[in-house]
């Protein structure tokens, strides 16, 4: 049976047309594609019929950067609950990190990982392959078997290389491969074990601060080594300025660099950090790289509106609310992001019209996937039948209940925001429809 979605508006552009002129389309769907797109409700037997009257109609969304943590640290979240949070969010297709444990640093942890997407079916999950054995800095893994069982990428995100004849060898067998390499841009010599950015805010809390520095020195090594070796070198979660002028100086030059930010670097400070009720600094404000300065934050939104920027990804990593109780030295950084991360960047962005809706949805598909030679982000007939349905209209509040990840450590709690999920189909099956 075909399944119709009737009177959804959308984008010419998103449509496979030339131009961002809004209109209202009829989608059937049959099997996994999409088979017909009508100005004109078709005639025909159709089950499900999806009314979508005041809708946006998108491709599915994709996200450079996840952690799922499946295999080992299942507690915190695993490849179902993370599917699950994705399409909450209209993510159809992610790109998962390997700091799994065991580290995805083998082809028997990868195909782990595919397979238990495929079992699963609710989002299509790419997983990465780690550099170096154990992500130690030390021993390159085998990037030809990581790729042949599945590895879209090689990183050692969560951990930056610090060796750079290990990290320079790693971009020319990558290169060979036709691989790109994600690097999380951390010299740990300058982050020093620090929580947060080394600000004010450090300072007048007497916590650890992470010099800035600690992430553009490595931003700057990796391009000029994707220059010596042709590789495709990737900036996982810029934050800071000096990141940012390295990568468009990199591109002025034709090197193969690619950058992307995440929602938190575009939108938050290390000013914003709140106080518990103890007076100590909230620990769901703390991810790696950390909320930067304010001018690193107005910074981050430049590199987004004039075009430096790539991808938008969430850097989705959960944690269980004991392990972000914790001191803010203490407790682990990272913090979720799929369920939020279009309604932070529709409301914030495209309402206020500081960037237009093609633009924001081709940063988180069509852009997103193209880094990872995943052809995706526009819906037109015979194309896989990955959608989703945003309501711009109405406004949302983010609550604890509102996730579907198994963890709830996000700034973004109490939120206002517009843009939320009813919708999405991956594959041409509804895995998400909101209540």
């Amino acid at each position: 049976m075909k399944t119709l979605i009737k009177n959804a508006y959308s984008l010419s552009r998103l449509l496979g047309g030339n131009s961002d002129v809004e209109v209202v389309v009829n989608v059937v769907v049959e099997g996994d594609k999409i088979v017909s797109i009508t100005e004109h409700i078709p005639a025909g037997q159709f089950d499900p019929v999806i009314d979508a009257s005041g809708l946006f109609l998108s491709p599915g969304l994709v996200d450079p950067q996840v952690h799922f943590r499946e295999p080992g640290m299942e507690y915190k979240e695993d490849i179902e609950s993370g599917s699950k949070a994705a399409v909450q969010g209209g993510f159809t297709q992610v790109i998962s990190m390997p700091n799994t444990s065991p580290t995805a640093d083998n082809p028997d942890v990868i195909a782990l990982m595919v397979n238990r997407s495929k079992t699963v079916n609710i989002c299509k999950v790419h997983p990465t392959g780690s550099l170096s054995k154990g992500l130690a800095g030390k021993q390159m893994t085998d990037f030809a078997a990581l790729k042949e069982a599945g590895a879209v990428a090689i990183t050692d995100d969560g951990k930056g290389v610090q060796d750079e004849a290990l990290f320079k060898e790693a971009l020319a067998k990558a290169a060979e491969l036709n691989l790109p390499v994600l690097d999380h841009s951390e010299d740990e010599s300058l982050s020093n074990g620090g929580c947060i950015h080394a600000g004010e805010i450090a300072a007048k809390y007497k916590v650890k601060g992470i010099d800035p520095a600690s992430e553009s020195v490595h931003v700057e090594r990796g391009c000029l080594l994707s220059e010596q070796t042709g590789a495709h070198y990737h900036v996982l979660h810029v934050s800071t300025k000096a990141s940012i002028d390295a990568v468009r100086a990199a591109k002025q030059k034709g090197i193969r660099v690619t950058v992307e930010v995440s929602p938190h670097h575009l939108l938050l400070c290390d000013e914003d950090i709140p106080l518990r009720a103890d007076n100590t600094l909230n620990a769901n404000w703390k991810m790696n790289p950390p909320l930067r300065s304010r001018s690193d934050m107005k910074a981050c939104q430049q590199a987004l509106l004039d075009g430096t920027i790539d991808a938008i990804a969430t850097d989705h990593a959960p944690h269980s609310p004991e392990e972000k109780a914790q001191h803010i030295e203490s407790a682990p950084f990272g913090i979720i992001g799929l369920e939020t991360a279009f309604p932070l960047i529709y409301s914030h962005f495209v309402k206020t019209g500081r960037l237009s809706l093609a633009d924001g949805i081709d940063l988180m598909s069509m852009k997103a996937g193209a880094l990872f030679n995943i052809q995706c982000g526009r819906l037109v007939e015979g194309s896989l039948a990955d959608l989703c349905l945003f309501d711009l209209g109405n406004q949302f509040v983010v609550t604890e209940d509102f996730f579907a990840s198994k963890s709830r450590n996000s700034p973004f709690i109490g939120e206002a925001l517009y843009g939320q999920t009813i919708l999405t189909m991956m594959n041409g099956n509804i895995v998400y429809q909101a209540d």
